[in-house]
């Protein structure tokens, strides 16, 4: 087996993963989709960020019917955040990432190129995400019933939908806090919910991000998908055996270094 077929199993064995943690928290998916595409697969950056919508999207619609059935998604909910990011992140992905020049700046010793900077702000969004994952969310009781601001929940939908189809990200990180302070919503049916919006945000990105001149490689992305899927299986039998925030505090902090080591990468090891 030579080094590019040995890079391909680690990457499909690692996508298993990245089922596990949507299975088990709800958002982690793309966190780790893309870093495994760009660093083990060696997929170009861009191209990495729409291979991740489809198989984070594929994964959580698969992972949103199962919850589905337990009575753990809140429909209602999920049209309500999920009009405004599908709008936002379908025209991230089909006009504003487009239109990013192949160089944005440049100096006598260094040049920003596009892929660099969609990694650089992945990484952004990567420590951000962890540390929202490592601080305890103080989550609302469910008797607690408050009247839901419409207007806040269209603008967070809008900037989830904007990070999510800039990075090729599920935006399940931002998606749970919004439904758990913003909608009041208990957490177990927050990730439920979580999963059918970044099913459908994520799938509706993909769409608008498929192009003549986009060279898909649908070996790649299907087996990679399925892979997924089938960490999302084991993800849901292991989340009944873990307590869910030691698990989302320990895959914080790996976010969090993930994070670290892709700026680190991008900038000084060029």
């Amino acid at each position: 087996m030579n080094p590019l077929e040995l890079n391909s199993v680690f990457g499909y064995l690692l996508a298993v993963i990245v089922g596990i943690t949507l299975g088990l928290v709800g958002s982690g998916g793309s966190i780790l989709s893309v870093p495994i595409l760009v660093y083990i697969m060696g997929i170009e950056p861009i191209l990495a960020t729409a291979y991740s919508l489809f198989i984070v999207g594929t994964t959580a619609l698969f992972g949103g019917i199962q919850k589905a059935k337990q009575k753990l998604v809140d429909f209602r909910k999920v049209v309500l955040f999920g009009i405004p990011t599908i709008l936002s992140v379908f025209i991230t992905r089909k006009i504003i990432v487009p239109r990013i020049p192949e160089i944005l700046f440049t100096t006598s010793h260094f040049t920003l190129h596009k892929p660099v900077f969609i990694m650089i702000v992945f990484a952004i969004v990567m420590i951000f995400a962890s540390i929202r994952m490592i601080k305890p969310l103080a989550v609302e009781k469910e008797e607690n019933i408050e009247k839901l601001n419409y207007i806040n929940i269209f603008i967070q939908g809008l900037f989830i939908g904007l990070i999510a189809g800039f990075v090729g990200a599920g935006g399940g990180f931002l998606i749970i806090p919004a439904l758990l302070f913003l909608a009041k919503t208990p957490m177990k049916m927050a990730v439920g919910t979580s999963l059918f919006i970044v099913a459908s945000q994520s799938l509706i990105g993909f769409l608008g991000d498929l192009r003549p001149e986009q060279n898909l490689n649908w070996n790649v992305l299907i087996t990679f998908t399925i892979c997924s899927i089938i960490g999302v299986l084991i993800g849901s039998f292991l989340s009944k055996k873990i307590e869910g925030e030691k698990l989302k505090t320990g895959f914080g902090w790996f976010v969090l270094s993930m994070g670290i080591y892709i700026i680190f990468k991008e900038l000084l090891f060029q």
